[in-house]
């Protein structure tokens, strides 16, 4: 019995180690993709420097200030470039009221002003982790293979990527490999907060400031009422589309069998023994429904085991192998616990339905007074590009990426997928605790 449970927790650790290399692996491949968009924009936006620091110069002989709305209106389009490509690859950045272009307003305007110190730091830092992001990797494989080819390099070539030493037995040789090494670690270590430095900046200053006009805050809260209002309409609609179909049906064939069967009662035992049996069947049948779509509407499950139970229980029916990592020590009010349990629930059948993954996992973490969730899984990706990933739902459904997004936004939260052709899907939520 002892060697057994041995043999069961070196393999759960093996697993767990397994899992941990896959999501390392995984994220420091997201970081090189995601420093390499940057890396795009930050180079317009040195490039954009530069012409602002020419139009700045000549501007005090007066040439420069016939360039100076064309170098506003590139800052701007930049500015929004940059908007789009953070919110394709997370949490997507409000942007404030377009700034004016006339020299004189924009010189007081804070958005501008934002615009231009972001413009300074992307140009100089984010493009500097950018080309890390891109050069680290192809250092990483020309060291790491330089045993494989070494011997076919000519007499006295440097041997390292970065033009230090010169290779002229195996341990040389091996030497170089272990650079290479050492690059791999640098990535799988330092790339995803490489990547997060790089956004820092768009995300701070690109969003619309505490000083912007309340208006867009008003329509972003107006918006997201209205999705909450249709969200819940449809709700209801299938709430009622339930009970009408399904639930009245089954009554009103009880009814129709007990009133039967009284009438045979008399003359006709048997007869009525059978209608009333069969009048039991609807019975139970109805009462079944009628649990389901109670349970639709606020699964017991939460208040019984709480949210990580409700979660390790969605995890067991779910047809792909999921593991389960719940790290929430207080309980989140009731409507966003409902929230997370739906989005979940969703996220896992659509993974079973359309994914074609071998295993998922389910995340969720209390942090800061934010409810963070995340379900991942290895399936063929493609996930919102097409009807057939993550389940369509469709506008007008409470199912699929539009439910989820509706769901999420009613508790003004945040959602974003990750899902590039082969995978892996990533989905992240995060909601208010509402404690």
């Amino acid at each position: 019995m002892a060697v057994q449970q041995d043999a069961t927790t070196a393999g759960d650790r093996r697993a767990g180690l397994r899992d941990t290399v896959v999501r390392t692996t995984r994220a420091a491949g997201a970081s090189i993709a995601r420093l390499a968009s940057g890396l795009g924009t930050a180079f317009r936006a040195l490039l954009l420097l530069l012409w602002l620091a020419v139009t700045a110069v000549t501007s005090l002989v007066g040439a420069g200030l016939l360039m100076a709305p064309a170098v506003l209106r590139a800052l701007h389009a930049l500015a929004g470039r940059e908007r789009d490509r953070l919110g394709r690859r997370g949490p997507e950045v409000i942007a404030p009221e377009p700034p004016p272009t006339r020299l004189r307003l924009a010189l007081v305007d804070p958005t501008t002003r934002r615009e231009l110190r972001w413009l300074a730091r992307h140009a100089t830092l984010g493009f500097l982790l950018g080309l890390l992001g891109v050069l680290l990797p192809l250092l990483a494989v020309r060291d790491s293979l330089f045993p494989l080819y070494w011997k076919l390099l000519p007499a006295n070539t440097t041997a390292t990527s970065v033009g230090v030493g010169n290779a002229h037995a195996w341990p040389d040789a091996l030497a170089v490999a272990m650079l290479g090494v050492g690059w791999v670690a640098i990535i799988l270590g330092l790339g995803p907060g490489m990547a997060r430095a790089q956004d820092r900046p768009g995300r701070l200053l690109l969003a619309a400031g505490p000083e912007t006009d309340l208006s867009l805050r008003v329509a972003e809260l107006t918006a997201t009422r209205a999705a909450a209002l249709d969200a819940h309409a449809a709700e209801l609609r299938r709430i009622e589309r339930s009970l009408h179909d399904g639930t009245q049906n089954r009554i009103v064939s009880v009814t129709v069998l007990v009133g039967a069967a009284r009438r045979m009662v008399a003359r006709d035992p048997a007869g009525a023994d059978e209608l009333l049996e069969r009048a039991q069947s609807a019975a139970e049948q109805a009462l079944a429904e009628l649990r389901t779509v109670s349970r639709s509407i606020l699964p017991p499950v939460l208040d019984d085991r709480g949210l990580a139970g409700a979660l390790t229980g969605l995890a067991a029916e779910c047809a792909v192998p999921c593991r389960v990592d719940v790290d929430v020590p207080e309980r989140c009010a009731a409507s966003v616990e409902a929230t997370a349990y739906f989005v979940i629930a969703e996220a896992l059948t659509n993974i079973a339905k359309h994914s074609g993954a071998t295993s998922a996992t389910v995340t969720a973490r209390s942090r800061g007074g934010r409810l963070l969730l995340r379900v991942e899984d290895d399936g063929r990706g493609g996930a919102g590009g097409t009807s057939q990933a993550f389940g369509s739902g469709g506008a007008d459904g409470g199912s699929g990426l539009a439910g989820i997004r509706r769901r999420i936004a009613a508790h003004d939260g945040t959602f974003s997928l990750t899902s590039p052709p082969g995978g892996p899907t990533t989905l992240k939520a995060e909601l208010p605790c509402g404690l």
